[in-house]
């Protein structure tokens, strides 16, 4: 059989050197550590300073290096999964919940989530901000819209502001019967405040999950709307609930 022109091409260098990379990484280096300069890692493996660029880029590209401020390149921590199609449902703050209830106030939604809701453009709703950490770096962040109607007993609750008045209106939430939900994935630019957050240049490609929760009849008691780093997470697709985070190396791969 003859060999065709694609099979012929040699493998480029930097392609080669990401590959021994890789192995270098799984077996020297563990989640967060600081890699050596690239004066230093160019002289170890014996390529040019140029060659090794585009091998790290490569490996950031895929997840398995980060580029941080004033840091340095680090070794990644292991991409959080982003469950979609799942057939389990649970309202936030329900048990094994990785997100982390961080504040909560009363506010006007952008009309978007006023429309999802069915809500009054000018009703103020709750929203609940959370966060979502893995290896202790903040990989996620959550903005959960709820209704007044959907937690009516909530001002009864002496919390007025902070976690607890999160966790509040996130136990207020579970007392209703929850029909469903369902769940919509895009890729789009961190905005300004979002980069803050997750230490990213605004502009940086973000994954957004927008995720309405329904009561009993069919009414939308809850809109999320979760910003991941699209640089620290990939989509799963199965019967999971929730979002799960994958330790396994052999399977990081997008």
């Amino acid at each position: 059989m003859g060999t065709t022109q694609l099979e012929s091409v040699p493998e480029p260098k930097y392609w080669h050197l990401k590959t021994v990379l890789t192995e270098a990484l799984d077996s020297e280096f563990s989640v967060g550590e600081i890699l050596p300069n690239e004066r230093d890692l160019a002289a170890r493996f014996g390529v040019a300073r140029a060659t090794l660029r585009q091998a790290l880029e490569q490996l950031e590209l895929e997840g398995r290096l980060q580029r941080r401020r004033g840091v340095g390149t680090t070794v990644a921590p292991p991409r959080v999964g982003v469950a979609v199609g799942t057939e389990q449902h649970t309202w936030p703050g329900a048990a094994q919940d990785a997100w982390q209830p961080v504040d909560s106030a009363q506010e006007t939604p952008p009309a978007a989530v006023a429309a999802g809701l069915e809500t009054g453009p000018d009703d103020a709703v709750h929203t609940v901000r959370r966060s979502r950490m893995s290896h202790g770096q903040l990989v996620a962040t959550e903005l959960l819209y709820i209704p007044a109607d959907s937690v009516p007993d909530l001002t009864a609750i002496d919390a007025p502001s902070g976690p607890a008045r999160a966790r509040a209106v996130l136990r207020e939430l579970q007392r209703l019967d929850l029909e469903g939900q369902d769940r919509a994935v895009e890729l789009g630019s961190a905005r300004a405040d979002d980069a803050r957050e997750l230490d990213r240049l605004p502009g940086s490609p973000v994954l957004v999950v927008t995720t309405r929760f329904f009561a009993r009849g069919g009414r939308t008691a809850a809109l999320s709307v979760a910003t991941y780093r699209a640089d620290t997470c990939r989509l799963t697709f199965g019967d999971s609930a929730g979002v799960e985070i994958h330790h396994d190396p052999e399977r990081q791969a997008s």
